[in-house]
C-alpha cells in the first residue's frame, strides 16, 4: 500500500521534542524524513533520562521513529557540503534551532533558496516576530505564556501547567499541518516558503475557549458555568476552573469506589441537559426533575456544587469502570481518569496501533505512541528509532559519493 506522503523527503535538523514531533508525523505518513545529527554526539534527548546505561533514551526513541540518521560535522567546509546536497536533494527543511541559529550555520533562507528554490523552510520557535521573539523557549515556558497555565488548576492555587506537551508536541503538530498545506501550493507555485510555528501561537490556539471566555467577561462580569458562581466574585481575567469544562455543558472529577488507596479512582461526570431526567433517576433523585430549582439548565447553575456533591455519594459507590459501564447504558456523558500504566495495558489501543510495542536493537522491546491519525488509504507502520548515524553511508551514496570518499570522511570525523 502506498503511503500519503511516499516520494517527499524531508532534511530534518531538529532535535529534542517540537521538532521531531513534527518530522516524525510526517515519517509515519510516508515521507523519507533524513535526521541530521551532530557527528559524535547527536540529538541530546540519546543521553537525557536514560533508563538504561549507553542505549539511546526513550525521550529519543518515542520521538524518532521511521527515519533515517546521518551525522555531519556542520562546521567543516566538507560537512557543510553534504548538507547543500541534501538541500538540493529534500523537499523541506525542518528546524527547531535558537533563533538565528540557522543563519550562523550558514545556512540562510538566501543559500537555501540558490540552492533549491523549491524548498520550503518549516520552523518552530518560541515566540513569533515581537519583542520576546529571540527568547529560548521550553515547553512550560510555552503554557505560561499561551495563556494554558493562567487558566489551569484551582482558583485558591498558582497557576498549574498541564502534563500534555501542548506547547512542544502541540506546536509540532501545527507546524507539520503548515508544511503539508505548503507542499500543496507549492503544486500550484514552483516555489518553496518559509513555514513558521511558535509555541506561544500553538498553545494559545489549543487555549483559544479561554479567549472566548475573556471577552464574554469583559462584557458581562460574571461566567455563571465557571465554579467561582455564584458565591465568589469575578476580576479582570479568566480564573483557574478546577475541572470545570468552561462550556455549556457542566461537568466535574468525581470520586468512586477505592479513591482513598487509588490516586485515580475518579470519574469525569457530566450533567447533560437532554438526559438529567435519566441522571436524576440514576443517583435516585426523581424529584430534582421536575423542581424548579433544577429542572432546567440555568436553574442548575447556582447548585452545580451541591448537584456535583450529590452525584459523588453515588459515584463512590462504584468502581469507575462500573460506574461508566451504568452511565452508558444511559448516554450520560463520562469518562473514567485513566492511569499511564492503565492505557499501557489497554488492549484496545493495541488494537487500533495507538499503543504500539517496538524492538529495538540495543533498548530490546518498549511501548510507543503510534500515529493518532489513522488514514483507510495510508497504514502506518511503525519502525525503530535510528542508531546515530546508522544511514551515512546510505545516504551518502544517495547524494552521489563513492564507498573511498564516506570512509575519508569519516577518518576526518566530518560524518
Amino acid at each position: 500500500m502506498s503511503k500519503a506522503l511516499d516520494g517527499v523527503r524531508i532534511l530534518d535538523f531538529t532535535h529534542v521534542q517540537s521538532g521531531p514531533t513534527c518530522t516524525q508525523l510526517l515519517a509515519w505518513f510516508g515521507a523519507d524524513v533524513i535526521k541530521l545529527e551532530k557527528a559524535g554526539e547527536g540529538d541530546a534527548t540519546r543521553g537525557q533520562l536514560r533508563d538504561i546505561p549507553d542505549v539511546d533514551s526513550l525521550y529519543f526513541t518515542m520521538l524518532n521513529h521511521n527515519k533515517r540518521s546521518i551525522t555531519v560535522n556542520t562546521k567543516d567546509p566538507k560537512g557543510k557540503a553534504i548538507v547543500d546536497k541534501l538541500i538540493k536533494s529534500c523537499d523541506v527543511l525542518v528546524e527547531n534551532f535558537a533563533p538565528g541559529a540557522l543563519d550562523r550555520m550558514g545556512f540562510t533562507w538566501e543559500h537555501i533558496q540558490a540552492l533549491n528554490p523549491r524548498m520550503i523552510v518549516a520552523s518552530v520557535k518560541g515566540f513569533g516576530p515581537g519583542p520576546y521573539e529571540d527568547c529560548k523557549v521550553y515547553e512550560n515556558v510555552a503554557q505560561c505564556a499561551g495563556g494554558a497555565a493562567s487558566t489551569t488548576g484551582f482558583d485558591d492555587g498558582p497557576p498549574l501547567v498541564t502534563g500534555a506537551q501542548i506547547g512542544d508536541s502541540g506546536t509540532g503538530l501545527h507546524l507539520a499541518l503548515g508544511i503539508v498545506a505548503a507542499l500543496y501550493q507549492r503544486n500550484a507555485t514552483g516555489r518553496g516558503q518559509k513555514v513558521l510555528a511558535a509555541m506561544q501561537d500553538g498553545v494559545l490556539n489549543l487555549c483559544r475557549v479561554k479567549l472566548r471566555d475573556q471577552q464574554r467577561l469583559d462584557r458581562t462580569g460574571v461566567m455563571k458555568e465557571y465554579p467561582q458562581f455564584p458565591d465568589i466574585g469575578f476580576g479582570e481575567a479568566v480564573p483557574r476552573a478546577g475541572n470545570a469544562s468552561g462550556g455549556g455543558q457542566p461537568g466535574w472529577i468525581l470520586k468512586c469506589k477505592g479513591w482513598q488507596t487509588d490516586p485515580n479512582a475518579y470519574i469525569y461526570f457530566i450533567t447533560q441537559a437532554p438526559v438529567w431526567s435519566a441522571i436524576c433517576k440514576v443517583i435516585g433523585e426523581e424529584g430534582w426533575i421536575t423542581d424548579p430549582h433544577y429542572a432546567t439548565p440555568t436553574a442548575r447553575l447556582p447548585h452545580l456544587k451541591s448537584i456535583f456533591a450529590r452525584i459523588e455519594e453515588w459515584t463512590m459507590t462504584k468502581t469507575k469502570f462500573e460506574a461508566m459501564d451504568i452511565l452508558n447504558k444511559f448516554d450520560i456523558p463520562c469518562g473514567p481518569i485513566l492511569s499511564m500504566k492503565e492505557i499501557a495495558e489497554d488492549q484496545s489501543l493495541r488494537a487500533t496501533g495507538t499503543v504500539v510495542e517496538v524492538d529495538h536493537p540495543t533498548r530490546g522491546k518498549y511501548l510507543t505512541v503510534g500515529n493518532p491519525i489513522k488514514m483507510s488509504d495510508s497504514e502506518t507502520e511503525v519502525k525503530r528509532s535510528p542508531l546515530l548515524g546508522e544511514h551515512n553511508e546510505e545516504v551518502l551514496a544517495e547524494l552521489g559519493y563513492s564507498a573511498a570518499e564516506v570512509a575519508s570522511l569519516r577518518e576526518a570525523k566530518i560524518i
